[in-house]
């Protein structure tokens, strides 16, 4: 089984990018800045800006963190929002999801511009993805297309299945394997929780992406055998052994399945490094595209 290995593809791209930032340098061009929003104490949402933040560090991009209560009103966030829009030494930032409940993150993500959207959640930009337009892409996705790219994983023609429909993950992933591009010219089936007979059409897959949330869901009994099985799953659960108290648990039993699968992505180390490094990529293009 060939171990799709997310934080070795990952290293790879962000000397590529420490490359393009030393050469900005030593031209006396501006080098990109990332910052990122993050509301309350979520331990996940902890985890993940902390990673985003030391990436910018290592591959030599400015960054900015400025954390917030999770009491700060809609309105006060929106005013974040906007400031962040207005500031030119700002090329691209994220507002770390889940929000607290009292805000609409819908309406948080539509105050973004879409020239700054390094998550690539704005309307816009998921329109541009759907067209083929320039923009910027799901960090998620993108990074999951990239680890397939970089480890020649054959996509034409196959049947893809993805369970789960969110729109950060499973829907623009669906379309970006659906297009006429390499990666993809998949036929793809996005599952979900009214899906029938979900054993069975995750059994048929070429390609199995799991991305609902739910630990060790996927088992062997649901893979085809030789199936390239990609698990965007990252769940804290508890676990006393570790010192920290919990450990990732991804969307599908490795040690079940792994014996079937001609390749498979763990947890951790698959697709999260991806995802983040997806963001590196998407904040240098931001300031490519913005004119810096």
């Amino acid at each position: 089984m060939l171990l799709l290995n997310g934080k070795k593809t990952a290293e790879e791209i962000r000397l590529e990018l420490s490359q393009k930032v030393a050469e900005r340098k030593s031209k006396g061009l501006k080098i990109p800045h990332l910052a990122a929003v993050l509301v309350g104490n979520d331990g996940g949402s902890l985890t993940y800006v902390g990673a985003k933040v030391k990436a910018c560090e290592e591959i030599g991009y400015g960054s900015s963190l400025l954390r917030y209560d999770e009491s700060i009103s809609e309105e006060e966030l929106l005013q974040v929002v906007y400031d962040l829009n207005n500031n030119p030494e700002i090329d691209g930032f994220i507002v770390q999801l889940p929000l607290p409940k009292h805000i609409d993150e819908l309406k948080i993500t539509r105050a973004i511009d879409p020239m700054k959207d390094v998550d690539g959640f704005h309307p816009i930009n998921l329109g541009n993805m759907v067209l083929g337009l320039p923009g910027f892409l799901p960090a998620t996705p993108a990074g999951i297309m990239e680890l397939l790219k970089r480890n020649n994983i054959e996509t034409s023609g196959k049947h893809c299945v993805i369970v789960g429909r969110s729109n950060i993950v499973g829907t623009p992933l669906s379309i970006m394997l659906s297009r006429n591009t390499n990666p993809g010219n998949c036929t793809v089936t996005l599952a979900h929780s009214r899906t029938q007979n979900l054993e069975e059409l995750c059994a048929s897959a070429d390609i199995l992406v799991a991305a609902l949330g739910k630990p060790g869901f996927i088992t062997k009994d649901m893979v085809k055998p030789g199936a390239v099985v990609i698990d965007v799953g990252t769940t804290r659960i508890d676990d006393p052994s570790r010192e920290r108290g919990w450990r990732l648990c991804g969307d599908v039993d490795f040690d079940d399945v792994s014996p079937l699968a001609s390749a498979m992505t763990p947890v951790p180390g698959g697709v999260g490094p991806m995802t983040i490094v997806s963001l590196m990529l998407n904040t240098f293009r931001a300031l490519e595209l913005n004119g810096k």
